[in-house]
């Protein structure tokens, strides 16, 4: 497969400034997922360096996870102009990529709507479904999956910032070697 660097599978790849490849542990058991790379992350390269990128940041250290822990990325390497959604082609030409990416993890966490509908290939309500451990196949493999809020939600919504936090803890009984769906009590 060749390398998202040199990517132009969709339009995405005119706009950028930089793909902005996946960040943290390689070898972590424990993927993030977010939507796609905003203005600040385009201009750095690395995924979550902004506003929702701080929030994520204090998060995981309250709870005691450091962020080179775990593997962080976004459904799309290149920045959709104006922040906008990606559409689904561009989703559906980034996905080689991002399964090449989450195939061998043992828990991805979804970081919005966004994210966890391109992992789930369906619609989702959020308010339904935070935290509530699923599975996704990814390449033959099962692989746990929680979907919780986007930390740019958690800026006006304190109900997000508490579900956010809780999709942490859960992430780190899968870092300390303790965790599957069906034992993170949800």
């Amino acid at each position: 497969m060749s390398s998202p660097r040199d990517c132009a599978a969709c339009g995405l790849c005119r706009g950028r400034t930089n793909v902005v490849c996946p960040d943290g542990d390689p070898a972590s058991p424990v993927a993030f997922v977010g939507e796609a790379p905003g203005q600040k992350e385009d201009e750095i390269g690395r995924p979550f360096q902004g506003r929702s990128g701080k929030v994520l940041d204090k998060l995981l250290e309250e709870e005691g996870v450091p962020r080179s822990s775990m593997y962080i990325t976004n459904t799309v390497k290149c920045r959709p102009p104006g922040n906008r959604v990606p559409t689904a082609e561009e989703m559906s030409a980034c996905l080689p990529h991002l399964e090449e990416e989450l195939q061998e993890r043992r828990l991805i966490v979804a970081l919005g709507r966004t994210a966890a509908k391109d992992l789930l290939h369906r619609e989702v309500k959020l308010s339904e479904e935070v935290n509530r451990p699923t599975t996704v196949t990814i390449r033959g493999r099962k692989i746990d999956l929680v979907v919780t809020y986007h930390p740019a939600a958690s800026f006006y919504n304190a109900k997000a910032k508490d579900a956010l936090r809780e999709a942490i803890r859960i992430a780190k009984t899968y870092l300390e070697g303790r965790g599957n769906a069906s034992s993170t009590g949800n």
